[in-house]
């Protein structure tokens, strides 16, 4: 074998699918349910297999059919970015409640099709406390699995990104592939607005001269904020929150809305405003990674359609930076055999909840309290279990005039028939990216 298979789900418009083809993997399949993006997809690579439609849908694609046979290898990487508003700042954070989550189903297929590596990618949001009990969830199942995992939270800005962009990056491998692991190591000099987006400025004749255009290089001399995209639910065509705006406003940029790609700038139509020029969805997606030359990408649809891809997607040199960490790993333990050794052992995340799981039964305050390393007041406890019980069911009742807590299921969607996803899912398709 000489080339490295992936399988990506919620491939988005393909930022992350670019970057993983620039660090050497092929990709076997890539699922994605809006149509746009599925358009993108296949105007740019229309040989890769590339469906349509719900992820957790097996009638769109099966794990079962790429599990490792006697026939055949295992896929070397099962990737995605799967949608971040259960989890995002900006949002409910309502976690395993949410119809949009697919980060728990995601982990269960790592048990269905085995496959060499894992990398999932969420907002930041995921690494707060009140998702401590949904990640140690994942670290077990996954250490179920025969898998070792670490988490991290990487900054775009610090793989040639010129844009403050953190992302919460899971990487999983099974236990005696993940000690060749190593984050890619981080490049100290972070490109700015000003000189990534220069030439395109001057091409489109957006200042009046050569000085002017300087003045504004020098002025946009930082590192752009976070582009979101938005939602079908909510967000349209500008740069973001006020926070943003204001940033942006810094820069010389009116970042209340955008200008089309195909249009020429003028102060009649707004595209130049007191603040400065409106970016279009191609300077977007160059401050994303996107290029005319390694990362060269093409996007289907209007401006609003294309700015919404631009922005919910992840940065191709970041997913490159990642691929080839992974690929460096997995070619350095191809051959090399489990040993007892390699077993890992698992940190807890939240140490609430592995009381609580490893005990199966009742427990009161204090009997959380002795089972825990770290010490911990009757109201720390309680707010620890106030936290699982967004995601997970808890059960209550009083002995001896104490309550005492029962860990119950995991609330996440993980593949079962009977879970409201799928009613909340049907009725809100339309509306969900």
């Amino acid at each position: 074998m000489t080339e490295l298979r992936v399988i990506e789900i919620c491939a988005g418009a393909g930022g992350q699918a670019l970057g993983l083809e620039r660090a050497g993997f092929a990709h076997e399949l890539a699922i994605e349910l809006d149509d746009t993006a599925v358009k993108t997809l296949r105007m740019n690579r229309p040989e890769w297999d590339i469906r349509q439609g719900d992820v957790a849908d097996t009638s769109v694609w099966d794990p079962a059919d790429y599990a490792p046979t006697p026939q055949k290898y295992a896929i070397d990487l099962l990737a995605g970015g799967v949608p971040c508003p259960p989890f995002s700042v900006a949002g409910k954070q309502l976690g395993a409640k949410d119809e949009r989550d697919l980060f728990a189903w995601a982990v269960e297929q790592v048990g269905i099709m085995r496959p060499r590596a894992l990398l999932l990618e969420n907002v930041r949001g995921l690494a707060m406390p009140r998702f401590a009990g949904y990640r140690q969830h994942v670290l077990d199942r996954l250490h179920d699995f025969g898998y070792s995992a670490v988490w991290k939270e990487i900054q775009a800005s610090d793989y040639g990104v010129p844009q403050l962009r953190p992302r919460f990056v899971l990487i999983a491998m099974e236990h005696h592939c993940l000690k060749f692991f190593e984050w890619p190591e981080e490049n100290p000099n972070k490109p700015k607005v000003g000189a990534t987006l220069r030439e395109m400025m001057k091409c489109k004749n957006v200042f009046e001269d050569d000085d002017t255009l300087e003045k504004w290089v020098k002025l946009a001399d930082k590192v752009a904020p976070t582009i979101v995209g938005g939602s079908k639910k909510h967000g349209g065509a500008d740069l973001g929150p006020t926070r943003a705006k204001l940033a942006w406003k810094e820069m010389g940029i009116d970042g209340y809305g955008l200008h089309d790609d195909d249009k020429p700038y003028s102060r009649n139509d707004r595209s130049i405003t007191a603040i400065g020029p409106k970016l279009t969805p191609e300077m977007v997606a160059r401050l994303q990674g996107w290029n005319d030359g390694e990362f060269s990408w093409k996007f289907e649809g209007r401006k609003t359609a294309k700015y919404r891809q631009i922005g919910n997607a992840f940065p191709p040199p970041v997913a490159k930076a990642l691929g080839l960490a992974i690929a460096k790993a997995l070619k350095k333990s191809k051959g090399k055999s489990a040993t007892l050794r390699d077993r890992a052992k698992i940190s807890a995340v939240d140490p609430i909840y592995r009381a609580l799981r490893d005990s199966g039964e009742y427990m009161t305050v204090a009997d959380i309290a002795n089972k825990v390393e770290d010490y911990l007041n009757e109201l720390e406890i309680a707010r620890h279990i106030d936290r699982l019980s967004h995601d997970f069911e808890i059960e209550e009742k009083e002995l001896n005039g104490l309550v005492s807590y029962r860990l119950g299921g995991f609330r996440a969607f993980t593949g079962q028939d009977n879970h409201s996803r799928h009613e909340s899912f049907r009725k809100n398709r339309s509306r969900i990216s």
